[in-house]
Parts: C-alpha cells; structure tokens; sequence
C-alpha cells in the first residue's frame, strides 16, 4: 500500500496522554473528563482485548500496576475485568473507577466533540485479533473527524487496515529504526509519532518529504515543546493537560 496523498491535518496541536494520566486515572472515563476540562479536545488512549474478545481501555499486559486485579489481561474475560476497580490506586477520590470499554469512550468523545488517537496495545502474539477488532469497533461508528489509529505492532495496524482501511493510520516509533520509512510506507500511514527526544532536524525533514504527518510523545517539557515546534511538528502528546494550553 502507498500513502494516501497529503490532506489537512484535522488534529489539534495538544492531544491528552490517556486521558489526562497524571491528575486523573490514566485511561479511564475520569481522565477524560479532567482533560476535557482543561480544554482538551483530542485525546490518545491504549485499546486491548479481553480473553472473549471485548475492546477496552488499558496500557500494561498485566493488570497489577494500575487495577486490583492480577495477571494477564488478555486471559481474563470483560465480565471479570468490568468488576475490577481502576482508579484507586490513583487516589482514594477515584476509588471504584472502572475500566471502560473503547465504546463508552467513543461516546464520551462524541457528545462533547472530542477527537481520538486509539493506540492498539495488544498482548504478545495477539497483534491481529487486536488491530481487527479495534478497527471493526471504529468502523461501526460515525465520526466527525475519524480517529486516528496507531501502534507501535505492525502486524495490528495491517490488520486494522484490511478492516477499515479509510482509517487513517500512524507508526509509533521509539527509534527511527532502520527502514522505518518503508515500513509506514507499507501501512499506508499518514502519520509517524514518534518519541520525543527522537525528533531531530534531519527526522524531521525525512519524514515531511515523505509526506508523513509528525507527532511526538510523550511532551512534558516547556523547552521539548518549544524544540519540537519549531521543527514543525503537527501536533505534541502530553500528560500535562494543566500546564500547556491547547
């Protein structure tokens, strides 16, 4: 597949890290709301699969670092994971969040005229199950600016495009690895996001004659931001949804 011809970037320059992840439980309804009333109208968050199949908000394989729950996400069925709570170990004021499914965020976002970057985070060796599944939710919905969908798993987002391929795609990138033009290429990608310190000059140029979008994560400093703006970027993921104003 070649990349689709170059068309106005319909994002805003700021976009929510998981919500709002700092000063609300990250990936979760709460931290939306944070991020929303900070200003935020674009958000990313992490999509992954249930054992039966359910595409939900979550980050990590396991479930220990941020829900009461243990072990591997994706051996657990929605029926069971639903009942785990996800923002106590946020803060006692968050006590009793739960997991939301990327449905419920999809509505949130819709009733107030948000945006969404969707990470497809599936667990190792699930790439495909995941990239389609997420991409057959998506594709079930009706947008005004269609989300963008992004993995760091080639495998999910070929997946995903062999599903919705009006999606638009971006390659998330810790480095820009050897042939990674090739390979966004190869996904029809708009975008690369690509980490923050990874931007340079020289990336930078690669990337805008190829046509590519470019974004960086995760963005907290006033410094970084001023670095990355100046290169051109299109738009910068933060967790600091109190200190930049979108």
């Amino acid at each position: 597949m070649s990349a689709p011809a170059a068309a106005p970037w319909p994002y805003p320059f700021w976009i929510a890290h998981r919500g709002a992840g700092r000063l609300a439980p990250e990936n979760t309804l709460a931290a939306f709301a944070v991020g929303h009333a900070h200003g935020y109208r674009m958000f990313e968050c992490d999509a992954r699969l249930s054992a039966d199949g359910e595409v939900f908000l979550l980050h990590d394989d396991r479930l220990e670092r941020t829900t009461d729950g243990r072990g591997e996400a994706v051996e657990q069925p929605w029926a069971a994971l639903a009942r785990l709570d996800a923002g106590a170990w946020h803060g006692s004021r968050h006590a009793g969040e739960r997991l939301p499914r990327l449905v419920e965020v999809l509505a949130f976002c819709r009733e107030r005229g948000c945006m969404l970057n969707v990470e497809i985070k599936p667990a190792p060796g699930d790439e495909i199950r995941t990239g389609r599944r997420v991409a057959e939710v998506l594709s079930a919905e009706a947008f005004a600016t269609s989300p963008l969908l992004s993995s760091f798993a080639s495998a999910a987002l070929a997946a995903a495009a062999e599903v919705a391929p009006a999606l638009p795609r971006g390659l998330l990138l810790e480095t820009f690895r050897a042939a990674w033009l090739d390979e966004a290429r190869a996904l029809g990608c708009v975008a690369v996001i690509a980490e923050c310190a990874a931007w340079t000059p020289p990336t930078a140029a690669q990337a805008a004659a190829a046509g590519l979008r470019r974004l960086a994560y995760t963005v907290n400093d006033e410094a970084e931001a001023e670095r990355l703006r100046a290169l051109g970027l299109d738009s910068l993921i933060t967790d600091r949804v109190d200190h930049f104003v979108p």
